[in-house]
């Protein structure tokens, strides 16, 4: 029986991990988490209450494990550099540390499709590209680049890009940021809604994450692009969203270097305006072209779970869910 650890078990990749993996029976369970009555499901697994910044829990944490599923995460669409720094990128990498030394074989690793240059984003092998106006994809793609190096025979890594996370149990997302902000009416087309929007929904998200956890690598690294059975337009998108939620259409049409000039702007009036910036370079960045191909068939994945499909799911969620704006990072604990 293989033993499977799945830290950040509360949040969006976290509970849909989970729910892939409690599938199988050959697989004991390991919940590491900070509150188990976040957890939104009902399954039979092992829990391992702690703070992934204690070093004596993650020693505790990792005994008998075979295998990390890392979901874990702190994540903000704009600025919070010290929060995602203290909060993902160092406990993540003194896990890993931790993880190499008790022996653990097999870690799988949540990224994105965005952390590459658009122009190599077909290449999930492809490094990250830093993007200093972004912290937390910083700290995305530092974490890539740490387990290259120490990937190898011994401890072997699959990371997983996956395109824009939508569905049942959302968190922090670009749907929930950008709905509000259509309905101003101010947010244009950039470059008149052609570039794609690969949004992946949550299941899909679970099950591929699940392939990779039972997965025996052929190389000690390994990076795979995840997405969505169909990668829409942003143009399909908001149409979609006009013709089913009857929110508005963009008006006008920017290049990307207006938009991004605009966007910075809007970050520069953030500490002297009362309200969160209404587009901030993250988001334009996450318009922009990501020409990624989906996971090689190897990983034996087969995305089921349509883009319009996922928005619906998360709509009919955030319906009963949010009742305001929401911030564009999540809460500090």
């Amino acid at each position: 029986m293989q033993t499977i650890l799945v830290t950040g078990a509360s949040g969006f990749v976290g509970t849909h991990t989970l729910a892939a993996l409690a599938q199988y029976d050959d697989i004991h369970l390991i919940i590491a988490c900070r509150d188990y009555t976040k957890i939104k499901l009902d399954i039979a697994a092992e829990h391992r209450l702690g703070d992934l910044r204690d070093a004596d829990y993650r020693r505790r944490l990792l005994q008998g494990v075979d295998v990390v599923c890392h979901t874990a995460s702190w994540s903000s669409l704009y600025g919070h550099t010290k929060a995602s720094r203290e909060l993902y990128l160092q406990p993540t990498l003194a896990l890993l540390q931790d993880t190499r030394a008790a022996g653990v074989k097999h870690w799988v690793n949540v990224s994105t499709t965005s952390a590459a240059a658009s122009e190599r984003s077909s290449d999930a092998m492809s490094p990250g590209i830093d993007r200093p106006f972004w912290p937390h994809l910083v700290n995305v793609i530092k974490i890539e680049n740490q387990l290259r190096q120490m990937a190898d025979d011994h401890f072997q890594v699959m990371n997983l890009r996956f395109g824009i996370f939508a569905g049942q149990h959302y968190g922090l997302g670009v749907l929930p940021i950008l709905l509000p902000r259509l309905k101003t009416h101010l947010v244009p087309w950039v470059t008149g809604g052609s570039t794609s929007m690969p949004i992946i929904d949550g299941r899909d998200v679970g099950q591929a994450m699940a392939l990779a956890a039972r997965a025996t690598n052929k190389l000690a690294y390994e990076s795979f692009n995840v997405l969505g059975p169909e990668v829409p337009s942003v143009k399909q998108v908001l149409t979609f969203l006009h013709e089913q939620y009857d929110l508005p259409m963009p008006h006008f049409s920017v290049p990307f270097s207006v938009a991004y000039r605009f966007a910075h702007l809007m970050e520069l009036l953030d500490p002297i305006v009362p309200w969160a910036p209404l587009v901030t370079r993250s988001i334009i960045h996450l318009l922009e072209e990501v020409r990624a191909d989906t996971v090689q068939a190897r990983l034996e994945y087969r995305p089921q779970y349509h883009w319009q499909d996922a928005i619906r799911t998360q709509l009919q969620e955030m319906a009963m869910r949010q009742t305001g704006n929401m911030p564009m990072a999540l809460p500090v604990r």
